[in-house]
């Protein structure tokens, strides 16, 4: 591409090897007049012509037809795709050196001014749900898959807010997953419940999937409690049966941590040698003990969904030492680690994986697997809860 001075320099070629070919911007392919002292006027034309086409649809090199707007530049959701805000100021002569500022995130100056995306988004859910309650909760409690009646029974509810309540905030769609959070209390012990998650299957990016597990270590809980239901990998597993997570594999879905760190929530690179608190698995190995309830231990693994895992990625999965398989919690564990959290997971075994049996999987096992097993789920979560009001912070 030739240097903008040039004296033989052709707006449209520029325009040709940034933005597409002349005709998309109604430009000639050629010029009658090749004098220098009509080339110095034609460029401003021009220079103008692509100031006002920054307010149109235009095809970036970047990706896909976008509408550059003052709305879009300040949607920060659009930075990882296109590139940072300084992408589109300070280019030579004055192309985009006009593209409006994006606003500074409400985070204070951690980050000295820069943005990160999806925090302004945090920060505004986190001031919609302290203007409904106060309630600061010691344990957070994420229920999985048919799991959702531990709230209704076990918590003396103080109050809930529906997700839809909340501006910004995703929302469950997956049967089974009523969506609000519940605060109230399990036995003294202080809580807040997710009476239903958002899964990455559902079309959210990763920074939604993890959001309601940051915004309850914002509210104030110092442990997340993950459940869910998952499919059995280790043959010595049966459908009904609880696992106590020791460890997870995360290697297939995408990091919850990629992109700019959040460093009001925790360093850059947290260490994930000891995710799951072996205090609080202490504590629920000793409820169930005493609730006589039989707890298997093991490693769990997360995969995207929607559809089941094949026979051959089962085979894979157990070769790379993973006990129960499923589509949910080792993000969140991910974010709430980063975040200081202490945490624990306990998985319902709602059928063998697929391979194990001549079954056909289908979710409506998974829920009527997990309502057989919830008396035992609901002693289990509930003692163990009471315990945890007892450990510091």
């Amino acid at each position: 591409m030739k240097p903008f001075k040039s004296k033989d320099f052709r707006p449209d070629e520029e325009v040709e090897d940034l933005y597409g070919p002349p005709e998309m911007f109604g430009l000639p392919d050629e010029r009658t007049d090749e004098s220098d002292d009509a080339a110095p006027e034609f460029i401003d034309e021009e220079q103008e012509r692509l100031r006002q086409l920054r307010d149109t649809q235009v095809q970036l090199a970047y990706g896909p037809p976008v509408t550059m707007t003052p709305d879009l530049l300040k949607d920060q959701e659009v930075q990882p795709v296109y590139g940072p805000p300084e992408w589109f100021s300070n280019t030579p002569d004055g192309f985009f050196s006009t593209a409006p500022e994006i606003p500074p995130v409400l985070r204070g100056d951690a980050m000295n001014g820069m943005t990160v995306p999806g925090f302004d988004r945090l920060m505004k859910c986190y001031h919609q749900l302290r203007a409904k309650t106060d309630f600061v909760p010691k344990v957070a409690l994420v229920l999985g898959s048919g799991l959702g009646g531990f709230a209704d029974e076990e918590v003396d509810i103080t109050c809930t807010v529906d997700y839809s309540e909340i501006e910004g905030f995703p929302r469950s769609t997956v049967l089974g997953h009523r969506g609000r959070f519940v605060f109230g209390f399990v036995g003294d012990v202080p809580v807040v419940v997710m009476q239903g998650r958002v899964h990455y299957y559902e079309g959210y990016s990763m920074t939604d999937v993890v959001m309601p597990a940051r915004l309850m270590s914002m509210l104030g809980a110092e442990v997340l409690f993950l459940t869910n239901a998952s499919g059995g990998i280790n043959a010595d597993f049966s459908a009904g049966d609880f696992m106590l997570i020791k460890d997870h594999i995360s290697t297939f879905v995408p990091n919850p941590l990629i992109g700019q760190n959040m460093e009001q929530l925790g360093t850059r690179f947290p260490d994930m040698s000891r995710i799951y608190s072996e205090e609080l698995n202490g504590i629920i190995r000793s409820t169930a003990s005493e609730l006589n309830i039989s707890l298997k231990e093991g490693v769990y693994v997360q995969l995207t969904g929607p559809s089941f895992e094949s026979p051959a990625e089962i085979r894979m999965l157990r070769g790379l030492g993973a006990d129960a398989v499923g589509m949910s919690t080792a993000v969140e564990a991910i974010a709430a680690n980063h975040a200081g959290m202490k945490i624990c997971g306990i998985s319902c075994v709602a059928n063998l994986a697929c391979g194990m049996t001549d079954n056909p999987l289908t979710h409506a096992e998974v829920q009527e697997c997990a309502d057989k097993a919830a008396p035992k789920f609901k002693a289990l979560i509930g003692g163990a809860i009471r315990k945890m009001g007892k450990i510091g912070g």
